[in-house]
């Protein structure tokens, strides 16, 4: 659980002047949308909907994912619904999801203001939510505040409290009780978030199971799929996904570990930020490597394809044996393994993934998930996933069995959302 302090603080410091800056500067990164700025000022040119309107708020692209099937239950109950989200990539995520879905009528998508209490008031003022969920870990106090001054019931969503972070609140108890006892309604990942959350002064809290367990399979174009199958014919493949930086570097050397024994080798590396595209292809020059990005195809012999582009993960999952989940060798806390074990995969990390804890045990138990230290234990795993299919399919399997486990949480999450907003009516 995080409060966003570095934006609190600095709205709380340096005021709203300070902040159009920071906001300018990420702009020019590439982390804002330029004509899409003011909705991080809390301006919005267009009316509220008519009707009961659920607010839903997720960081990036893992909350996003994770809450798809809460949105369409919301949608099958009739309800509007505000979606926001922090990053552009999330935003990118459900503009490509949400007509996919059939559920661009019903739900629209705009950036969270930042912290600023004029900012948040007008965001309020305008949307009038008749409740507000918010997603896994985000607590924003001025949004908070709002709310309560408004009457907005609040509901944390697929909440997770880390150990670590559990540690750091308790040295602001006041700041903990007044933001975590605003919350009408809690639904923990886990019992020990939910502990951790009552013991910070959260109410009604429960721990019905991670919404993650429940997110639908990550999508693929089915013509582009079946042309790069045929393509690439029965060649073994393996991939690397959600890569922060060092784990590419690892993958190539396991590629060149197994290279000799696996005739026709490809290693598919997706890094987690599209954008680190060219700077990999310069890195990792050496073997034939191409670039997604540039319309490429993979190399026609063994090599490196760097899977570049926006949502496509669904795309590489599925072209993909085995798979290594990054962030959780050279990173720190791990990226989610259930999207590939969810189209059966078998799925290897390595042993930073704090913040899928409770995930990585699930799939460990249920014998879908192997955990490596380094390049040699990781290119003993791909060897012998790509030497043994069985046992690959058999770890897939396992995989796919772990992951419908909470089926029915979405349905639930939705209606303890419209409970709430059915109770302030």
């Amino acid at each position: 659980m995080r409060v966003i302090l570095p934006l609190y603080a600095a709205a709380a410091t340096l005021g709203a002047p300070a902040l159009r800056l920071m906001l300018a500067r990420r702009l020019r990164r590439g982390r804002e949308i330029a004509d899409r700025l003011a909705e991080r000022r809390g301006l919005e040119a267009t009316p509220r909907p008519p009707g009961r309107l659920v607010w839903l708020h997720a960081a990036s692209v893992g909350e996003t994912m994770s809450v798809l099937p809460v949105l369409e239950a919301l949608a099958g109950a009739g309800v509007q619904v505000l979606m926001t989200t922090g990053t552009v990539t999330a935003a990118a995520l459900l503009d490509q999801r949400l007509p996919a879905l059939g559920l661009d009528g019903c739900v629209r998508h705009r950036f969270v203001p930042l912290d600023v209490p004029a900012w948040a008031a007008r965001f309020l003022d305008h949307w009038r939510p008749d409740v507000a969920g918010f997603v896994e870990s985000e607590v924003w106090p001025n949004l908070i505040a709002g709310c309560r001054r408004r009457a907005i019931p609040m509901m944390l969503v697929n909440a997770r409290l880390s150990p670590r972070s559990f540690s750091r609140w308790r040295l602001a108890p006041g700041l903990a009780r007044a933001l975590f006892g605003a919350f009408d309604l809690a639904q923990a990942q886990s019992e020990g978030d939910a502990e951790r959350l009552r013991a910070l002064g959260g109410r009604e809290v429960t721990a019905p199971g991670n919404l993650k367990f429940a997110a639908p399979e990550l999508p693929a174009d089915p013509a582009e799929l079946a042309r790069l199958r045929a393509l690439l014919g029965n060649r073994p493949v393996w991939l690397a996904v959600s890569t922060h930086p060092g784990e590419e570097a690892i993958a190539a050397a396991v590629h060149a570990a197994l290279a000799p024994a696996h005739p026709g080798l490809l290693t598919l590396i997706v890094p987690r930020h599209p954008e680190r595209g060219a700077g990999l292809a310069a890195e990792l020059a050496g073997p034939p490597l191409t670039r997604r990005a540039l319309g490429q195809d993979p190399p026609a012999g063994a090599g490196l394809w760097i899977g570049d582009t926006m949502a496509e993960l669904g795309l590489f999952i599925r072209l993909a044996g085995p798979v290594f989940v990054g962030k959780s060798l050279a990173g720190q806390g791990g990226q989610n393994p259930l999207e590939p074990a969810r189209l059966g995969r078998a799925v290897a990390v390595g042993p930073h993934t704090g913040n899928f804890a409770d995930v990585v045990a699930v799939l460990r138990e249920a014998g879908a998930l192997a955990e490596v230290d380094d390049a040699a234990s990781l290119a003993a795993w791909v060897g012998a996933m790509l030497r043994d299919p069985v046992r690959a399919a058999a770890m897939g399997r396992a995989g796919i069995a772990a992951a419908v486990r909470t089926a029915f949480l979405p349905g639930a999450v939705a209606a303890a959302l419209l409970g709430l907003a059915d109770a302030r009516a």
